[in-house]
């Protein structure tokens, strides 16, 4: 069954969210797995693509979008709406609500910065998990972590 995460940012803000994106990939890929982005648009998915390859100085992350032909390949990959990747390890969602095809994967990561309305965004999807009897798990981000 699928492993959901949320991971709660003591920050507000969409470039908080993203960068935080790119640590789990980073850490998820160096840990072997594949794992795909899921954005909520094109300008995520761009944002994302852009931020992969510069949000480390000495560093990119190997990806690409899906549709791309490097996709296929790829440890890492992007999309949004209905694109269905071919991983099924772990699924970072940036977008809301749930994408169709979360429970493919083993593991989905779900990025909650600070704000109300992000906040209330995370407990609907929060709900919509914990309904359908998923694993559930919290990790408390501090401003040093």
């Amino acid at each position: 069954m699928t492993r959901v995460d949320f991971h709660i940012l003591p920050v507000d803000g969409k470039i908080e969210r993203e960068r935080w994106a790119c640590r789990l990939a980073a850490k998820a890929w160096k840990q072997g797995h594949r794992v795909h982005v899921h954005t909520i648009d094109e300008t995520g998915m761009a944002r994302m693509d852009e931020l992969l390859w510069t949000f480390r100085d000495i560093s990119f992350l190997p990806h690409a979008p899906l549709g791309d032909p490097a996709a296929e390949g790829a440890a890492i990959t992007l999309g949004h709406g209905d694109m269905l990747p071919s991983s099924n390890e772990v699924l970072v969602n940036l977008a809301h609500p749930v994408p169709h095809f979360f429970s493919r994967f083993e593991r989905v990561v779900e990025i909650v910065p600070a704000g109300p309305e992000a906040r209330a965004d995370a407990r609907e999807r929060y709900r919509f998990y914990q309904e359908r009897g998923y694993p559930l798990h919290n990790h408390d981000i501090r401003a040093d972590d």
